[in-house]
């Protein structure tokens, strides 16, 4: 099929990726010159493990290229992804006004055509936006002149996590299609068949039988993303509550986790205590849901404890440095990991912002180390008030603590020893669990996890 994609950020980009590889002759736009720029030259203009490779595949196979003409770009399709960023409001709400400004310019280029084309929201946007699309669809070719184009709108959420993306598109849990209309669902499967068997690059054929294909009307598609995100949110906000707990009754929050985890009702995913979530889902589909609930006259007491304790986990960080640091002005510390989870460059609503500015509020320096962004060319704006180190090495230097912040897998390998004998005291907390604590005590560490005891020297 030909598949236009409007918005090449982390979802639309990945998307057409994946839509090219599976046989689909795709035109990614937007209205970005630089970034479009950098797509036509086949360079990635995000961070995403595997993705500048597919996306030169892709390119080189022909069957993907990007411009800026939303109007022959729709005009040439049957169908057309909307994949546009929805930021949250200063209320919580999402902001959907990129959405809506595209659904009119499609309308406005499709005014007149009798081809029967879908609109698919692949934007998270909240309960009622797809049946708000199909109108705005028809009321801007209505004020071009024309008839209202034979077009549907289906709501298709994506579930990719950042890090991870490539393999989520590839090989997803489940494909969740919205509309009323049977022969626009009877499209999105046809569309989806060689994912849905397996039959496309990425696909992990060693899993048994196809993908599941939900299909529900729009209304529900839509809320079933924003029930996912919650529902992953509670469940970092319950274990993260449990290890305040457990630091005070003595029990390991590890040990816990796996113990509930292995109960198939529960399960194991999500479970890992730290300092809580960001990025650019989870807090801002949380948000939304908040005041989706509150507008409806619905009191959502669980996501408001869940978004408390998410805030309270990253104050969690500070409390604990003071506990051997008393009055933190006029020490260094260093931040390990910048970006909200490791093999991503995104650091929307990342804990080492909120962390920088209190322990910064403090009156302590505050050096940082972050395997993407140190390796750079800039440092950005948001991380302005963080002195950039170019290694661990460096950052160690002069450190009265360190603290894990993202949990990149090269932590796991760096020389504690070396880095010790750079820093003023010994002093780690392990935001993320993710060390050897034992190792690190008896090389003369103090170390501190999240919900768990530190070994005895």
């Amino acid at each position: 099929m030909r598949v236009a994609v409007i918005g090449t950020g982390y979802v639309g980009l990945v998307s057409a990726v994946c839509l090219a590889h599976m046989g689909h002759t795709v035109t990614g736009v937007d209205n970005d010159a630089g970034k479009l720029a950098r797509l036509r030259e086949g360079q990635s203009p995000i961070y995403e493990p595997g993705l500048q490779e597919d996306l030169s595949l892709a390119m080189g196979t022909g069957r993907l290229r990007f411009h800026g003409d939303l109007v022959a770009a729709v005009a040439g399709s049957a169908v057309i992804f909307v994949a546009v960023g929805t930021p949250p409001l200063p209320s919580g709400a999402s902001d959907t006004r990129a959405v809506a400004a595209v659904a009119t310019a499609i309308g406005a280029a499709l005014a007149g055509d009798d081809q029967p084309r879908l609109v698919v929201n692949k934007s998270t946007v909240p309960v009622g936006t797809g049946a708000r699309v199909q109108d705005l669809l028809a009321r801007s070719a209505v004020a071009a002149g024309a008839a209202p184009p034979p077009v549907t709108v289906v709501s298709n959420p994506e579930f990719l996590r950042e890090g991870q993306a490539l393999w989520d598109s590839y090989n997803p849990d489940r494909i969740v299609l919205g509309s009323d209309d049977a022969a626009a669902l009877l499209t999105m499967e046809q569309l989806y068949a060689p994912l849905i068997k397996r039959r496309c690059r990425g696909c992990d054929v060693s899993h048994p039988g196809p993908i599941p294909l939900i299909k529900t009307d729009l209304a529900s598609a839509e809320m079933v993303k924003y029930a996912a995100n919650a529902f992953l949110a509670t469940k970092v906000s319950f274990i993260n509550e449990l290890a305040q707990l457990c630091d005070r009754l003595g029990a390991d929050i590890t040990l816990v986790a796996d113990g509930i985890g292995l109960d198939k009702r529960i399960g194991r995913a999500f479970l890992d205590a730290g300092i809580g979530w960001g990025g650019s889902c989870l807090p801002k589909d949380v948000s939304a849901l908040l005041h989706t609930a509150n507008s409806q006259g619905v009191h959502p007491r669980l996501m408001e404890a869940v978004t408390a304790v998410n805030q309270d986990q990253r104050r969690l960080v500070v409390r604990k440095l003071q506990q051997t640091l008393p009055v933190l002005q006029g020490h260094t510390i260093g931040l390990l990991g910048l970006t909200f989870k490791p093999d991503t460059d995104d650091l929307r609503e990342a804990p080492a912002l909120d962390i920088a500015a209190e322990l910064i509020r403090l009156g302590a320096t505050v050096k940082g180390f972050d395997p993407y962004w140190s390796r750079q060319d800039h440092w950005p704006e948001a991380l302005a008030s963080i002195r950039r180190c170019s290694s661990a090495m460096a950052l160690a230097k002069g450190c009265d603590a360190l603290v894990v912040v993202t949990e990149w897998p090269e932590f796991k390998l760096l020389d504690w020893e070396q880095l010790g004998r750079e820093m003023r005291r010994r002093l780690v907390l392990d935001g993320r669990n993710c060390l050897d604590g034992t190792a690190l005590t008896a090389s003369g560490f103090r170390w501190q996890g999240v919900g768990r005891n530190p070994p005895s020297r």
